[in-house]
């Protein structure tokens, strides 16, 4: 198989499974926050931040993902 054709599968399907995997992390940390919350309410704002930095966080790394696939299309034709 040649490199272009193989870039050009293997890039929307890097994608789509980052995308994928960001989403079943989002929603386990969100998950986890209203748990944490339901069991301590008084500590509602600090895990409320924790749990902003860490979905910033895991949703940068599907945007990362993201550039590069624009990156190495570019590398494809």
């Amino acid at each position: 198989m040649p490199y272009a054709s193989a870039l050009s599968f293997a890039l929307p399907l890097g994608i789509a499974i980052a995308a994928i995997g960001s989403g079943i992390g989002l929603g386990m940390i969100g998950q986890g926050a209203m748990q944490a919350i339901g069991r301590q309410p008084e500590a509602a704002a600090k895990i409320q931040l924790a749990m902003i930095i860490i979905a910033g966080l895991a949703e940068a790394l599907t945007i990362y993902a993201f550039v590069t696939m624009f990156v190495l299309s570019g590398k494809i034709g």
